[in-house]
């Protein structure tokens, strides 16, 4: 049985070659073919490691008695604000369960785990664990300011996080993570052309049930969460408590004042509390209250470890040691709170939800930026190197409050027609303070957003193999930027625009368990003011709405008696006015600047249930992303970094690199910033059953990031490839899960892999975090 269903497994794979839903060799033939040559090589990697992982597992079940057929679970997801079979939605979309995300988190990571974790999927930041950065399919923004935006949205139970810091909320006790690729303009309004990630925790049950799982490791990496949900009075009023602390020791020496475990540790604390009220058959209430307090390191920036001349991590380049002069060792200190209401009252034909929702936070991180020591006056040579001009800056978000508020009116017939309407309302305040050592003098400027909109979306079933779905929303957006105290007193700003975004898809049901769908989908983000160059007696910049319109086809399958589950989509989108950070340079500026590009590519995902108990999953995508504005100019690097792009000198004196000179560079046909063109995961589960419910398993999961340029310019220091993480558990469960024992290791390489850069004046890089392994235990009760 085992090998007839490997022969059809493969058989499988070579319809889709066929066929060309899965036809790698179609991209080598397309323009920029120097660009796209591992295409071939990695998709043979992504097919040919999933089938060998099927094969072992086969051989081993094979001295096994026949395996049961219970098959893959049917995946619901809410991508389109109402639930559905994931193989229905006519949306690029993965889903990452609880338990493999928990995995994925075993060592305290933050949310930026989740990185090519998911095909499409980037994230960094150059703030610690606050303020990550997300990138889909190439498209995201590389800005470092607590007042950016982004064109991923992160949806936290239906309340969009718009600010970064609210974007970092650590993840526990949560049932599925949803990434939809492409623009999501109509169901979830702007800032969202690049997709979502959308977090839905576990929710109030009939029945007391709960769990507590602890952790530790090396440097002392501790994590402990639990929870405890159920009745508090039967079928009226539930709740559900989930608590979480996690941290890590300090564990990275300062070369520069010989303190030993002066940073790289954090303490963060975090909980969530739910009431789910039912008073009557039609109307339900969830109450939503939640909290985090976060104390450690922001980034830990590394002069000098890259090049030069490539990208290579050179002698400078110590994991256990920094040699900070400033920045009293890069502290860190947040705070976020929030709380929301749903309440969904059944009418019968329709049923109306109202989602309200607040959240607020402030902190601070302060940072030695230029990662070393010294001055100009040092001699060549010193380690780790010169630094032409120390930089040690501290910003601090203050008073941040966000209001949201929705009101929408859904179907439910479950007839061929179904709709939904709504309207939503967005408000937001906060101050951001920037200070320096000495430089540059205290700057304290105000942001406030205020936005509304209307939206409604139908599907319809045209015939019993077709359905059409499209949707419409119009978006109102008002941006105001104040300078409230500083020696740069700028004139106040405001930005202001409306926009339609819509979507349209139509699927086609080639059998009950093949759908073909094509998606047309527009989304914008919203124009947007970067202050923080006020700071050191520059103008602010803003940029106008950036708008992006995507085509998709694809295909989702269930295969081999709901035993193997592919999903693919191939995309191109045209976007127009993206809102690029120009970072860094010669001044260590930060200005926002519209220019016009395209990306396209594809993702595909696999899952298959090879045995019962032999879980394999694996994910692939490409992403050719190019800046098409002619003649666009950044500054380049202030230190001197080997420009690959046509550049032209601007005399300066008090250049960083000491030439006199200033690099000013062409970017057009660049690749966008932080957009890496190569991403796959796999994972994988092999259990052994024993008696009585119990059960030994191995769990172990890669990923890999090809090569990505870090800035809108393109040299031969600021640009990485080939990065690769991956990680292992070796488990016991007791009694059906009830109990759980496990040694895990995560980057079990303990691979060096560079993140981001600092280039205004010195080869500066971040890098992941290192090796962490230890032991686990879960009680679920």
């Amino acid at each position: 049985m085992v090998a007839t269903r490997l022969e059809r497994l493969r058989s499988v794979f070579a319809e889709f070659l066929q066929c060309g839903l899965i036809k790698h060799s179609g991209f080598t033939s397309m323009n920029k073919s120097s660009r796209l040559s591992p295409s071939a090589g990695y998709f043979s990697v992504f097919l040919a490691s999933a089938s060998a992982l099927a094969v072992a597992g086969a051989s081993q079940a094979a001295a096994q008695e026949a395996e049961a057929s219970r098959g893959l679970d049917e995946i619901t997801v809410t991508a389109q604000r109402r639930e559905e079979n994931q193989q229905d939605v006519p949306i690029s979309l993965t889903t990452l369960p609880g338990d493999r995300l928990d995995t994925i988190l075993q060592n305290a990571e933050d949310i930026r785990a989740l990185g090519t974790r998911v095909p499409g999927l980037y994230a960094e930041s150059s703030n610690g664990r606050v303020a990550p950065r997300f990138y889909i399919r190439g498209l995201g923004n590389t800005d470092f300011d607590l007042a950016a935006s982004q064109p991923v949205s992160i949806i936290m139970d239906e309340i969009v996080q718009e600010n970064v810091v609210l974007k970092s909320f650590p993840l526990f006790d949560i049932e599925r993570v949803e990434v939809l690729r492409g623009p999501q303009g109509t169901l979830f309004g702007r800032n969202t052309p690049a997709g979502i990630i959308k977090f839905d925790t576990v929710k109030p049950g009939d029945e007391m049930e709960g769990y507590i799982s602890g952790s530790l490791g090396r440097f002392f990496t501790r994590k402990v969460e639990g929870a405890l949900g159920g009745p508090l009075i039967e079928d009226k009023l539930g709740f559900r408590i989930s608590l979480l602390h996690q941290g890590r020791n300090n564990w990275i020496d300062n070369g520069t004042t010989g303190e030993e475990n002066a940073l790289g540790g954090f303490d963060e604390y975090a909980g969530r509390l739910q009431l789910l009220w039912t008073p009557t058959d039609n109307i339900e209430t969830l109450l939503n209250f939640h909290g985090r307090d976060i104390d450690g390191t922001s980034a830990v920036f590394r002069a000098n470890i890259l090049g030069p001349g490539d990208n290579e991590l050179n002698a400078n380049f110590d994991r256990d040691v920094v040699f900070f002069d400033g920045g009293d060792n890069n502290p860190q200190s947040y705070s976020n709170y929030g709380g929301s209401a749903k309440i969904a009252i059944d009418f019968g034909a329709a049923t109306v939800t109202s989602i309200t929702g607040y959240e607020t936070a402030e902190g601070s991180s302060r940072g030695d930026i230029d990662g070393g020591t010294g001055a100009v006056f040092l001699p060549t040579g010193s380690f780790p190197g010169t630094i032409p001009f120390p930089s040690d800056t501290t910003d601090g978000l203050d008073d941040l409050d966000q209001f949201t508020q929705e009101v929408r009116i859904a179907s439910n017939d479950s007839g061929p027609f179904n709709w939904q309407a709504g309207f939503f309302y967005f408000d937001g305040d906060f101050t951001i303070t920037t200070t320096g050592d000495g430089f540059p003098p205290t700057t304290t400027v105000r942001h406030t957003n205020e936005s509304w909109a209307i939206f409604g979306q139908g599907s319809y079933d045209l015939t019993d193999r077709f359905n059409l779905t499209a949707g419409i929303r119009y978006t109102e957006d008002d941006k105001d930027f104040t300078v409230l105290s500083g020696i740069n007193i700028v004139p106040d700003i405001e930005v202001e625009d409306e926009k339609v975004t819509w979507d349209a898809a139509l699927t086609y049901s080639l059998s009950d368990t093949v759908n073909v769908f094509g998606r047309v989908a527009r989304g914008f983000r919203a124009p947007t003011i970067q202050g923080r160059n006020v700071a050191f007696f520059e103008p602010a910049s803003s940029a106008t709405s950036e708008t992006t319109t995507s085509y998709e086809i694809g295909v989702k399958s269930t295969l081999l008696e709901n035993r193997v589950r592919l999903n693919a989509t191939a995309f191109y989108y045209d976007a127009q006015d993206l809102q690029f950070s120009a970072i860094g340079g010669a001044g260590n500026l930060n200005v926002l600047i519209n220019a016009d590009g395209e990306a396209w590519g594809f993702e595909a995902d696999l899952e298959a249930l090879v045995t019962d108990n032999f879980l394999v999953t694996a994910g692939i995508s490409y992403n050719d992303t190019e800046i098409t504005e002619a003649g666009l100019e950044v500054g380049a690097c202030g230190s001197a970094c080997t420009i690959l792009d046509p550049f032209r000198q601007v005399p300066n004196p008090n250049a960083a690199d000491g030439d006199g000179f200033n690099e000013i560079a062409t970017i057009t046909g660049n690749p966008f910033p932080q957009a890496p063109d190569w991403i796959w995961n796999i994972t994988a589960r092999y259990g052994i059953p024993l008696a009585n419910g119990n059960e030994l398993y191995f769990f172990t999961d890669w990923a890999y990031q090809g090569e990505t340029n870090l800035f809108l310019y393109e040299s031969a220091e600021f640009v990485t490839d080939g990065n690769l993480e991956g990680g292992a558990r070796l488990g016991y469960s007791v009694d059906d899960g009830r109990v759980d024992m496990a040694v895990f290791a995560r980057n079990i390489l303990d691979a060096e892999n560079v993140k981001g850069g600092i280039d205004f004046n010195n080869l500066t890089g971040f890098v992941n975090e290192p090796r962490i392994y230890g032991v686990s235990a879960t009680l679920n009760f």
